[in-house]
């Protein structure tokens, strides 16, 4: 297939969609719009969650098992900091180090995470198109029944536990979309919102000035994956959120939530489809290289569809 086809993601979920995309689209065709909400400082190294995912799952080096990280990973660093007394609640992998360093000391010498990503896409032979959504730091907070939290902190150090009521993404508000975004959009003959939290994943993307008004502008169908199997969130906390928010869990409110940017839904077969929308659905689980093509498949499919 020779269309231009952009995709808005997060992680995990995002990561596998891409890269069955990656089977069908040639590189020069493809462009991963990543959320950098995510994106914090830890140790004084900046970390980059989902673009990291991203990378490592595209290069064939993410650990399948746990889900993030790189496989074979060892552990030394993390020891040593334990027993000096460090904050042990995020775990730094002695592989992943490399990475957080190399992108530490680049920062320092003045490079934008846009350029970054680019180097550590190409000496890993990757033919796609990676954009940070934004240069700038933009950081999710959460308000929860704890107080106000940093992303990191409810997700990985309390897992997901304490109750939201409220999401903010701080810095947004002076952030610019990253050299490339706004014309990957622009140039897309299809665009995909990856099977990724809409509210923590998707919305920062959202949130950057100009970024929802190319999506606004575009003239290409936009298609979203939904993230929900059987009701409930493969990985990560989309259902727990949703309930939190006074939301049902159930594609109709992922729909109304996208509201007049969407023009399709890729459902999981048997799944209650949202109303006033084009759908299709198909197995959305992602389990195998064969899976992750069959569902980049079918979200094509339901994009070229519309635009016959």
């Amino acid at each position: 297939m020779s269309a231009r086809v952009t995709v808005l993601t997060g992680g995990v979920g995002g990561a596998k969609l891409v890269e069955g995309l990656q089977q069908i689209v040639p590189g020069t065709h493809l462009t991963a719009i990543v959320n950098t909400g995510d994106d914090f400082e830890h140790f004084g190294l900046p970390i980059s969650p989902d673009i990291d995912t991203l990378l490592y799952t595209l290069a064939g080096l993410s650990n399948v098992r746990l889900g993030w990280g790189r496989e074979g990973e060892t552990w030394s660093f993390m020891a040593a900091v334990k027993s000096l007394g460090g904050e042990d609640w995020f775990n730094l992998g002695d592989g992943d180090l490399a990475l957080h360093v190399l992108r530490r000391m680049a920062k320092d010498a003045g490079q934008p995470l846009s350029e970054i990503v680019r180097g550590f896409a190409r000496q890993w032979g990757l033919g796609l198109t990676i954009l940070p959504m934004s240069d700038d730091p933009v950081a999710t907070w959460v308000k929860t029944d704890e107080g106000l939290l940093p992303f990191q902190r409810y997700f990985v150090e309390r897992r997901c536990e304490p109750r939201i009521n409220a999401i903010r993404f701080e810095g947004s508000d002076a952030a610019f979309p990253a050299p490339g975004v706004v014309a990957a959009i622009e140039a897309a003959d299809m665009i995909l919102i990856a099977p990724s939290n809409p509210w923590l994943s998707i919305d920062p993307i959202l949130a950057v000035p100009g970024l929802r008004q190319a999506l606004e502008r575009k003239n290409a169908p936009l298609v979203a994956v939904s993230p929900l199997v059987g009701g409930k969130a493969v990985k990560g906390p989309t259902a727990k959120l949703m309930g939190e928010l006074g939301l049902s869990v159930t594609n109709q409110t992922i729909s109304e939530h996208y509201g007049e940017l969407l023009d399709a839904m890729l459902v999981h077969e048997g799944d209650p489809q949202p109303s006033g929308l084009s759908c299709a659905e198909t197995d959305t689980l992602m389990n195998t290289a064969e899976d992750r093509h069959r569902v980049a498949i079918a979200a094509m499919d339901l994009a070229e569809r519309l635009t016959r």
